[in-house]
């Protein structure tokens, strides 16, 4: 397989537009977001729908740089952290509004690419949870869990129905969840950018921000040709952090995952995958992965503390693959790459604020696409119309990630978490 170059596909198909010009000069708004991707766009969109026009985004470098524009494009209700974790945590009324956020989220992503046009190819035919593992119990407990906590329902998929769709003799029986779709988030970002742009925000790209200080009881925000002044600003970087609050940058740390695709398959998709429906595991490791447009696979797995280069992720990615469809050992592999997600202590985002016009958005846990739709329209609500319901979420705080030892530690507990899931394989035969 030859070495794919460092584009990712993503990019190179991304919707082409205009160019956002970078911050100059003395500016003044209400409302001043940091960070182009989704978390920023969806407060920035929500912000300008309720009214508020008066608003700047402010991106380093692109919109949708980031994780934004480089994750797997699926999009589904709930967070890192499971639901049963969420339960015993949160309780049975709590767990279930705040879980019922981003099932709405869903339904909101939806509409919104249908109200602007979005052209990021939502593919609205579920997701399913195939069973790596010969036992079904895993399966039968959460969809058991969903219906009777959540009210959410998920349908069995029997392992011959199963291997009807995802033509592998590696996975036994799964789930089927409807309300779940997938989508090219490149362009989706680019869309959302060019929806909250048409209703007035004024969007900056290539505006790195380099001081945010206080001043009375507005905002001063330096970038390296321009400064804005606002009433209330919102940090939303991600995993690319902005290193203007050490408070807010230490509560997360940013871990790297995988994805490459393939050249297109033609006919020969269908002799792995017989639906249009994205495709995870129930791993701890899983490996996730979806069908393009233009025939390609999509193929996503692995977290680690390292940002790898794309013949690095195409190798450790194809030894991936194969051992789910062997058939596909002599396919190219055309793109490659990695990108930085937000991981909190807690397992779930951290939305809050200070009390003096500073909030943030941050550490959605490679389950960005419904929470930080959900982030964004809480932080809106907010602002707009004095709307606490962001405080559902502050039992998850800015939580120290005690870095370097956090990065440690986490790539241990991964290893920890992929030993256990060759062992039970091993166990299986």
């Amino acid at each position: 397989m030859n070495q794919p170059p460092a584009l990712s596909y993503y990019q190179a198909t991304a919707t082409p537009y205009e160019r956002f010009a970078p911050l100059q000069g003395r500016n003044e708004a209400r409302v001043a977001i940091i960070g182009g991707g989704f978390a920023g766009l969806n407060t920035a969109l929500g912000l300008a729908e309720r009214g508020e026009r008066d608003v700047v985004v402010l991106e380093s470098k692109q919109i949708g740089f980031g994780a934004s524009g480089r994750n797997g494009g699926f999009v589904f209700g709930g967070y890192s952290l499971g639901e049963e974790a969420l339960r015993h945590q949160l309780g049975e009324e709590r767990s279930k509004k705040i879980f019922d956020l981003t099932t709405a989220a869903v339904h909101r992503i939806r509409e919104r690419v249908k109200r602007y046009t979005i052209a990021c190819d939502m593919v609205d035919q579920g997701i399913i949870w195939a069973n790596w593992f010969r036992d079904p119990n895993v399966l039968r407990k959460r969809q058991q869990s969903l219906a009777d906590h959540y009210g959410i329902h998920w349908d069995w998929l029997a392992e011959e129905e199963l291997r009807e769709l995802v033509r592998s003799e590696r996975y036994h029986d799964g789930l089927y969840e409807r309300n779940a779709l997938h989508l090219h988030p490149l362009n989706y970002a680019i869309g959302l950018a060019v929806a909250a742009s048409g209703l007035g925000v004024r969007i900056h790209e290539e505006s790195d921000v380099w001081r945010l200080r206080q001043n009375n009881n507005r905002w001063l925000i330096s970038t390296a040709s321009g400064e804005l002044e606002a009433e209330h600003v919102i940090l939303a970087c991600g995993g690319y952090l902005a290193g203007l609050r050490r408070q807010i940058d230490r509560a997360v740390l940013p871990i790297a995952t995988y994805v490459m695709v393939t050249e297109p398959l033609g006919e020969r998709l269908g002799e792995s995958l017989q639906t249009k429906a994205a495709v995870y595991d129930t791993r701890f490791a899983f490996d996730y992965y979806r069908p393009l447009p233009d025939t390609r696979l999509l193929w996503g797995g692995r977290i680690s503390v390292l940002n790898r280069s794309p013949r690095a992720v195409q190798r450790v990615l194809t030894r991936d693959l194969l051992r789910v469809f062997p058939s596909l050992r002599d396919v190219r592999i055309d793109y490659a790459w990695s990108g930085l997600m937000s991981y909190a202590r807690h397992q779930m985002p951290q939305i809050g604020s200070s009390g003096d016009g500073l909030w943030w958005a941050q550490a959605f846990g490679g389950h960005g696409l419904a929470p930080t739709c959900a982030a964004g329209e809480l932080l809106a609500s907010a602002i707009v119309d004095g709307d606490e319901g962001w405080k559902q979420f502050a039992d998850y705080g800015l939580s120290n990630t005690l870095k370097p030892f956090g990065f440690i530690g986490a790539q241990a507990s991964y290893w920890w978490y992929e030993f256990n899931d060759w062992f039970k394989t091993s166990l299986e035969g």
